[in-house]
């Protein structure tokens, strides 16, 4: 035997019949700090700081690999034209 049952209910009625505590305010205080903590920084750091934070070490390799490349590019033409 099956039985289904469907309740339709918004979120919030359905907190409120499983007696969950209400967090909302909680929640917007939390997401309020969170903002206010990340425009501090923000403001605070300069943008070669912030570019080196968001952009860490797979920059550095990108420019090890651009120069090798060149370096390659440099020695192959450099034998074309002695020959």
């Amino acid at each position: 035997m099956k039985i289904t049952f469907d309740i339709d209910c918004t979120p919030e009625e359905a907190r409120q019949f499983l007696g969950l505590p209400d967090v909302s305010e909680l929640q917007k205080e939390a997401i309020e700090e969170v903002r206010k903590k990340m425009l501090e920084t923000i403001q605070a750091s300069d943008p070669e700081t912030l570019m080196k934070t968001w952009m860490p070490a797979s920059m550095q390799g990108f420019d090890q690999m651009q120069k090798m490349f060149w370096s390659q590019f440099s020695q192959d033409g450099s034998k074309k034209t002695s020959k």
